[in-house]
């Protein structure tokens, strides 16, 4: 078979597919990328044997039928060295053999018959559940809630992104039992009430994706499956199966203690002082009182310690807390609103980290559990 195509469209669309492919696979054929090509469309599949991507792309000059497929490494080294020309193939479909010209070259790889390849079926389950979302939500959506899953072998529910859907709103939820955010918008519905958990190498593969597409996602589950599809794109996984924790019940009610602050002075604070923390630890103190807030640190056995002094807005109880650095910058920079809230209870409780204004039709909510103090 043989068809011409642009070298960076098929770079883009080949890049795009192979960040599903695993470093260690369980089958050989599992490391290379399939090529179907049928009339003048050209589909690209990669899987890792959980998740599964292919995408089409219009070729030129198309002749013939079949799939072969070729090792996504060398494809990729090769591809991303072109600048923009047309590229032509040549298939081999006894020998499995490709050959690729250029204006100026020639190259050639051997593959594999591309019936050895898993088939994955591109349909929804029987009883599936369905609902369309616009790219850009669902991109906002993943973005705000990835970095909260974990990495838990004992508790695998842990490891992704929980949808819980409703006919009223959408609410993606993730957490680590250090840490757990909460997104909801109230744009997207379904019929009935319905929820999967989303495993995290997917949600980071679509969220890639998306970053260049604007169309509409399409997405159909069941029980054990999801099928996400959009534009020339279809990404069908296989859902962690269990019981997400009732995430509603660890997030503290009538926090009194309101603090209101510029996000950036407060991100920017924690990191410096965040230098002068114990490296084990990465604790930092943030002691408040009537309009300030104190944000400390000290590494006793190195004997550097840190402390600066912001403005706020804050009347409730004087009291300090104490967070692990990392989690709480993560948290203030996924957040996008000039001022954040933190809503406390009393330091032993788990804090409220709140953007000060919502977007329309959204509420994003983090919560933070807090570290102990030794003074």
């Amino acid at each position: 078979m043989k068809f011409q195509v642009s070298s960076t469209r098929l770079f883009n669309q080949l890049q795009a597919v192979s960040r599903v492919i695993g470093s260690k696979n369980s089958l050989p054929i599992l490391d290379d990328v399939l090529f179907r090509l049928e009339g003048n469309q050209l589909s690209l599949t990669a899987s890792d044997g959980e998740t599964t991507i292919r995408t089409r792309l219009e070729v030129e000059n198309a002749e013939g039928a079949g799939m072969v497929a070729f090792g996504a490494k060398i494809l990729i080294e090769t591809f991303k060295q072109f600048p923009e020309v047309p590229l032509q193939f040549k298939i081999d479909e006894q020998n499995f053999g490709m050959t690729i010209s250029s204006p100026n070259g020639e190259y050639s790889v051997v593959g594999v018959n591309g019936a050895e390849y898993p088939e994955v079926p591109f349909e929804a389950e029987q009883d599936s559940h369905a609902l369309t979302i616009s790219s850009s939500l669902l991109l906002d959506a993943i973005s705000k809630t990835i970095f909260c899953t974990a990495e838990d072998e004992l508790r695998p529910v842990m490891n992704g992104i929980f949808f819980d859907l409703t006919p009223e709103k959408a609410t993606l939820v993730a957490t680590d039992a250090h840490r757990l955010v909460r997104y909801t918008n109230t744009t997207v519905h379904v019929n009935e009430p319905a929820s999967f958990i989303l495993p995290k190498k997917p949600a980071m593969l679509l969220k890639n994706v998306l970053l260049k597409d604007e169309s509409d996602v399409d997405i159909r589950f069941g029980a054990r499956n999801v099928l996400f599809t959009f534009g020339n794109t279809a990404i069908i996984c296989r859902l962690i199966d269990g019981r997400y924790p009732n995430y509603n019940a660890v997030i503290p009610q009538n926090n009194t203690n309101i603090m209101t602050i510029d996000r950036l002075t407060l991100l920017s604070a924690c990191k410096r002082v965040a230098v002068f923390a114990n490296t084990s630890t990465a604790l930092i103190r943030l002691a408040l009182a009537e309009n300030s807030v104190t944000i400390s640190s000290q590494d006793i056995d190195f004997s550097t310690a840190a402390e600066e002094k912001l403005v706020c807005s804050y009347g409730g109880t004087p009291m300090a807390i104490g967070f692990k650095a990392p989690f709480l910058c993560e948290i203030l920079g996924t957040i996008e609103s000039e001022e954040v809230q933190l809503e406390l209870a009393d330091p032993a409780r788990a804090g409220l980290i709140l953007p000060s204004e919502d977007k329309e039709n959204e509420e994003l909510l983090m919560l933070l559990m807090p570290m102990l103090l030794n003074d």
